[in-house]
């Protein structure tokens, strides 16, 4: 055969080799993440600098697999403000759910494979990505470098590992499945409970019968009364609900707190406290005066103490009517009877 004849054929063998070697390093790095995810007991694998520079950078694309990758830092896990610890569990429960709902992955779409990355053990991954602020996670698509990859957005943590879950169904269009969260209470905790539970029924059928349980007892109910009454008039399940922060550091002078926050779209719940304290106090006197008071057989205690409820009670709604209008700019003003003119 002829040099000019055979030149062509070379070339044809190369390309079939070059392309042979590159699917074959795409499945060796295929089968070790695989391999990988099968030991992970949470079903997330750990990632360093050098295995980001196997798995990532110095691959082609496309590659054969998506990566999720969480950036955690061990040294932030006391910052509850971030809450990348529950985020991490969130997360792994993420990874767990994915793998065994997808036990045989179809060959034709690419895999999807959940990582984290320590920030002391990889800085230059943190680098190459770009991230500089925690919590942060990214998914890397089979077309995508590092710097390509799109980040899970703030939004997408609202509802933890489901909200995660819809995130990775949108953008790699693989079924996740749904969240296979752990029971409250484990098999061997739930027997226990039911053992000694009836272990405890005969005894506690002896206590109803002769009157003697707590909820026999009138100062329980008392107690429980001013309770629901406090939270009720505190508005602590506002602060529940909108998770109000009790009071707020002072924008002009770092060490001064604020307590009470004027203007009527937001409550602090140190002022919640204060006015269900306020109108705690005139509801207990008012229950005083009119099932206790009245029993004293002596006329000046009796007056006597019904003088300083009534200012007590003058006073805290004083207070309660001066921080409305405060507030608010609602003024409260009294009327004399018509009559009276």
């Amino acid at each position: 055969m002829s040099p000019t004849h055979s030149l062509p054929v070379l070339l044809l063998i190369s390309l079939l080799l070059i392309s042979t070697s590159t699917s074959s390093s795409d499945s060796d790095r295929l089968s070790e993440l695989q391999s990988l995810q099968s030991r992970s007991k949470t079903g997330i694998i750990h990632l360093d600098d050098h295995s980001v520079s196997r798995y990532l950078t110095s691959t082609k694309t496309p590659r054969p697999y998506y990566l999720l990758i969480f950036f955690d830092a061990t040294q932030l896990h006391d910052k509850s403000e971030l809450q990348l610890k529950t985020l991490h569990s969130e997360f792994s429960l993420l990874a767990q759910s994915f793998v065994t709902n997808n036990p045989n992955p179809s060959p034709s779409s690419p895999n999807l494979f959940f990582c984290d990355i320590e920030f002391k053990e990889s800085q230059q991954s943190f680098a190459l990505f770009g991230v500089n602020a925690l919590p942060h996670i990214r998914l890397v698509a089979p077309h995508q470098s590092p710097k390509q990859s799109e980040q899970m957005d703030q939004g997408d943590f609202s509802r933890l590992a489901e909200s995660m879950a819809d995130f990775v169904q949108a953008k790699t269009k693989l079924n996740v499945g749904p969240i296979h969260r752990p029971p409250f209470l484990s098999t061997r905790q739930l027997g226990l409970i039911v053992l000694a539970t009836l272990v405890w029924i005969p005894f506690a059928i002896k206590k109803i019968v002769k009157g003697e349980t707590l909820l026999h007892d009138p100062k329980l109910w008392l107690s429980g009364s001013v309770f629901i009454y406090f939270f009720s008039v505190s508005g602590a399940m506002h602060n529940i609900i909108r998770k109000m922060p009790m009071f707020l550091a002072d924008r002009n002078d770092p060490n001064k707190l604020i307590f009470f926050y004027q203007g009527s779209g937001m409550q602090l719940g140190a002022e919640g406290f204060a006015i269900g304290f306020l109108y705690t106090i005139v509801g207990l006197l008012l229950a005083f005066v009119t099932h206790l008071l009245v029993k004293v057989r002596n006329l000046n205690v009796q007056r006597f103490v019904m003088i300083v409820a009534l200012f007590v009670s003058f006073w805290a709604v004083k207070k309660v009517v001066y921080l409305d209008n405060w507030k608010t700019g609602y003024g409260i003003h009294g009327f004399w009877p018509s009559s009276w003119k």
